[in-house]
């Protein structure tokens, strides 16, 4: 019994991660139709910046603010500078991204070395708090209420704001929204520039679980991907129900079935999608 509750509370933390890592590629897909390939990248990128930050003395919230502005600069100038001038060529924009991708991984290399780095947690976090009579982490408590918070404060973003409902109008129909004076060359920089910080955020929250080292993109890329595939491209609510899914199946996967954990978190995913091709919340785009 003590094995399924512990295992169930590590697979919501792991749940909380990929959300905040699924949710900007969401956003990013949503809007501008771009499977960005680099966002992974922009994850690993987030957690090194954090933990520079935290090498210099100073707190956790530094790193978080850090790690998002960082992401979020990062995002901007590749949006501006490669993705805008390959506007209207989807297959050369997603190969731009892979490249990002892989000039982020090896500058991260050369810069930080390829050593594992652990990364403690916040003082206020640290140690452990007594659930059912089991003593677990407080940290990765603290990391499934940040994800909560995170999608709370989306949603209050898209759906109680001028620019969440300019968002909205551009997911469903483009042209539409072009035509009624949306401004779209400025709301897909800034939406990228959300998605890539909200990536490098994840990169600082996840780093006292995962430890920040070489590859980390390349391990949380395939989840976040299987996360949105299966909750739905551009639907947030889909991506948090699919993070904490995918959460559970992982976590359960790489304990129970180690040499299967991979079949398990894709064979799920092939069969919703051959019952619903777009997702659990996947609606048609324009």
């Amino acid at each position: 019994m003590n094995f399924w509750l512990i295992q169930s509370l590590n697979s919501l933390a792991l749940g909380g991660v990929l959300f905040t890592l699924a949710a900007g590629f969401s956003l990013i897909f949503g809007l501008m139709r771009i499977a960005n390939l680099s966002h992974g990248a922009y994850f690993m990128f987030g957690a090194y910046i954090g933990l520079t930050v935290l090498d210099r003395g100073y707190g956790f919230g530094v790193a978080v603010l850090a790690a998002g502005i960082g992401g979020g600069i990062m995002g901007g100038i590749v949006e501006r500078v490669v993705l805008r001038r390959l506007a209207g060529n989807t297959l050369s924009q997603v190969l731009a991204t892979l490249g990002v991708a892989f000039v982020i991984a090896d500058a991260s290399l050369w810069l930080w070395g390829g050593d594992p780095r652990p990364v403690s947690p916040p003082e206020f976090l640290a140690g452990g708090v007594q659930l059912f009579g089991l003593t677990f982490p407080l940290y990765r408590l603290g990391v499934l209420v940040f994800a909560i918070l995170v999608a709370v404060g989306l949603w209050l973003l898209m759906d109680k704001t001028r620019l969440g409902m300019m968002i909205r109008a551009s997911v469903d129909d483009r042209q539409m929204a072009q035509g009624i004076g949306v401004p779209a060359t400025k709301l897909f920089t800034l939406v990228f520039c959300l998605g890539t910080a909200l990536a490098g955020l994840g990169g600082v929250i996840a780093a006292p679980i995962l430890s920040v080292y070489p590859g980390l993109d390349a391990d949380m890329l395939p989840l976040a991907l299987v996360v949105v595939i299966l909750g739905g491209l551009g639907s947030l609510a889909g991506a948090f129900v699919g993070s904490l899914l995918i959460g559970f199946i992982y976590s359960f996967g790489q304990v129970l079935f180690p040499d299967l954990a991979y079949m398990i978190l894709f064979l799920p995913m092939v069969v919703i999608l051959a019952v619903r091709p777009r997702g659990l919340f996947g609606r048609i785009m324009a």
